[in-house]
């Protein structure tokens, strides 16, 4: 299995003699699973296993499931909640007079959530429930496997993008390791114009002036950082193709990527590597972003 996204949606149908459902189920990036069930009145009883089902088959990403469902028993079981009815006028009541809005009609008041709902008893008995559950799990099942489908499709697109900008940050490091070849002649130009500009020519001995270049060229050396780099492109190419749930680790290995850059940037002493250093952190900071799509 390669890169898996976060991101994806699927829905599923099924049925149950006259009865007719829909589960739509959709999922983003997050820190954690975390999993949101929308049921309607009276399923509950359905909510552990789905949690379950959820569970088998992800391990990162908020994940949304809703189920629409049809008793396809036209009026036959329905009655109308009295007092949530009454409520529900009182309500309106007092909107439109405090508004002045038109009072709301039957048919809104009737749609308000709560108002009619289906009796438990005509519902069926307690066998034809746990059978109507059952298929309506197996439904949300095959709709959860449509979604991870789903995501390991968006990942495979995800997974170029990444390597592709891996690709981009080899290569901006492997400029830096070129430009940086011409950091201590830099530094000994600049120090030793310096020099002239303050004192006479000559009166620093050339020992002295070679110590300092040699100090602020070790402080300027910034090979350890090219090796972090390189070997942290190395990493995440390893990640992305080990075939498991690498977000996370991506995500900390992109907070290194920029430790690097950012401590290379400070030990710039040329116009050129400090230029490149800046493309480096742009580079990083689009696969920062990519990284936190991956599960």
């Amino acid at each position: 299995m390669g890169v898996v996204s976060m991101t994806g949606f699927a829905e599923s149908h099924g049925g149950r003699e006259t009865a007719r459902w829909r589960w739509e189920a959709r999922s983003v990036n997050g820190r954690g699973l975390e999993i949101r069930l929308r049921l309607p009145q009276g399923f509950d009883a359905i909510e552990p296993a789905a949690r379950v089902l959820a569970g088998d088959r992800f391990k990162r990403g908020n994940v949304q499931a809703t189920l629409t469902y049809d008793p396809g028993l036209g009026a036959r079981g329905l009655r109308i909640d009295a007092a949530a009815l009454a409520s529900a006028v009182k309500i309106a009541k007092e909107v439109a007079a405090e508004t002045g809005l038109r009072p709301a009609s039957v048919d809104g008041l009737l749609a308000l959530k709560g108002v009619i709902v289906q009796d438990e008893e005509l519902a069926g008995p307690d066998a034809e429930r746990s059978g109507r559950d059952a298929a309506i799990l197996e439904t949300l099942a095959a709709c959860f496997d449509a979604l991870a489908k789903a995501r390991r499709n968006e990942g495979t697109k995800l997974a170029a993008v990444l390597n592709a900008q891996i690709g981009e940050i080899a290569r901006l490091t492997g400029s830096a390791g070129l430009a940086a070849v011409a950091q201590p002649a830099a530094i000994r130009d600049r120090l030793t114009q310096q020099i002239n500009d303050l004192m006479v020519p000559g009166t620093v001995a050339p020992e002295r002036l070679a110590q300092e270049i040699a100090l602020l060229a070790t402080r300027a050396d910034i090979r350890e950082e090219i090796d972090r780099l390189n070997a942290h492109a190395s990493e995440a190419r390893r990640l992305l193709a080990s075939g498991e749930a690498v977000g996370r680790r991506l995500d900390f290995l992109a907070q290194e990527f920029n430790r690097e850059a950012n401590t290379l940037c400070s030990k710039s002493a040329d116009v050129e590597l400090t230029r490149i250093g800046l493309d480096l952190k742009a580079a990083i900071d689009q696969f920062r972003e990519q990284a936190q799509n991956v599960e």
